[in-house]
């Protein structure tokens, strides 16, 4: 499995040789600023003990201890603070120095939970509020100017495997609208019984699934020299972040109820933005839906998500003045889109799956049997 590591630098330290296998919560490699004293790290891995609670740990260079009136995180015999690889990082995020950061971990250590909780304090003269609020940088409208942000490697690894898909799959789109009134009114009457609240997309993702079932050739990966067509059926569901999408997988889930799938996709999209998912929680997709519908957008294409043969991109569920018996009424189209890798589906098989999809969302009662 390919692990991505998030953080930029020199590889200062492998824990594990190539070709090895690599125990659970054990450190793979340590990277930072070429130089760094790692002593420290190395003299706890080498006794037994653990420098970091990721697979991949950041080592930092020490900050020099300043005076201050705010409590002192602890260091090493180095002068190294002690803070964990997720701390530091999400205090170089929010800017935060670690110095200024009371530690509540074993020995002092800085964890998440102090980041989260800091409140920085106000310089003498100011407010504590003015302190807190960070003030945005004006740049005149009469001067050009630009700022470079650094590629995360989260972002670099997106960019590449999303790239060898559009330019390696030959891409085809096949677009269909749904009538979702019998949806909209189904899916209330669910949420009044169900213990989670159950959203479009999760019915989306049943459907999905139930139609996959009855065309296994969507639910397939091109391996080059044969086309697997997988037994199971599991649906990852895009969800945005700051760095780039991460796609969530729920597992076997045309066998799962639809409160079933609500609960499972609610748990995975609150890990992905902690930041908190494990390696199997986004990987092993045989489809994927990627659903920009809350952010008003009417239709759209998307990159197949390898190593899928599709994609269904969802479109928001809008009002349509239609012709009903002699006069006029008003009802609710969604557009989704299917792209296709045209190696391994053809025209008919995903206009045949997209068919069967419309068909379990217009009347949702048909995929619950």
């Amino acid at each position: 499995m390919e692990v991505v590591g998030y953080e930029e630098g020199t590889l200062l330290y492998q824990g594990v040789e190539a070709g090895h296998a690599a125990k659970v919560n054990e450190v793979i490699a340590i990277v930072g600023k070429a130089g760094t004293d790692i002593s420290a790290y190395i003299s706890q891995l080498t006794s037994g003990g653990q420098a970091a609670t990721t697979s991949v740990a950041a080592a930092n260079p020490a900050k020099e201890p300043t005076q201050t009136s705010t409590p002192i995180a602890a260091s090493n015999s180095n002068g190294r603070i002690l803070a964990s690889p997720l701390a530091k990082k999400l205090a170089s995020e929010k800017g935060i120095d670690l110095a200024a950061v009371s530690g509540s971990g074993d020995g002092g250590r800085i964890i998440k939970k102090d980041i989260d909780l800091f409140v920085p304090s106000a310089a003498p003269g100011e407010s504590k509020t003015a302190a807190s609020i960070p003030q945005p940088q004006f740049i005149p409208s009469s001067q050009e100017g630009y700022t470079d942000v650094p590629v995360s490697q989260m972002r670099k690894t997106i960019a590449r495997r999303l790239g060898e898909s559009k330019f390696s799959a030959p891409h085809f789109y096949l677009t269909m609208e749904i009538n979702m009134d019998t949806a909209m009114a189904a899916r209330t009457s669910m949420n009044e019984i169900s213990p989670v609240k159950i959203s479009f997309n999760d019915m989306l993702i049943k459907a999905s699934a139930a139609a996959l079932r009855k065309h296994a050739d969507v639910n397939s990966s091109w391996m080059g020299d044969f086309i697997r067509q997988n037994h199971h059926i599991h649906i990852g569901s895009a969800v945005a972040m700051p760095d780039g999408l991460i796609v969530p997988v729920i597992r076997f889930a045309d066998q799962k109820s639809l409160s079933q799938i609500a609960a499972e996709a609610k748990t995975l999209y609150g890990k992905a933005k902690d930041k908190k998912l494990q390696p199997n929680e986004f990987s092993g997709n045989t489809f994927t839906i990627s659903n920009l519908g809350m952010m008003d957008i009417d239709e759209f294409t998307a990159i197949i998500n390898p190593p899928d043969s599709a994609i269904l991109a969802v479109g928001r569920i809008k009002e349509v003045v239609v012709k009903k018996a002699d006069g006029f009424g008003v009802t609710h189209l969604m557009k989704v889109t299917l792209s296709c890798d045209h190696r391994s589906v053809d025209g008919a098989v995903g206009a045949a799956f997209l068919q069967t999809l419309k068909a379990f969302m217009e009347n949702p009662v048909n995929m619950l049997v």
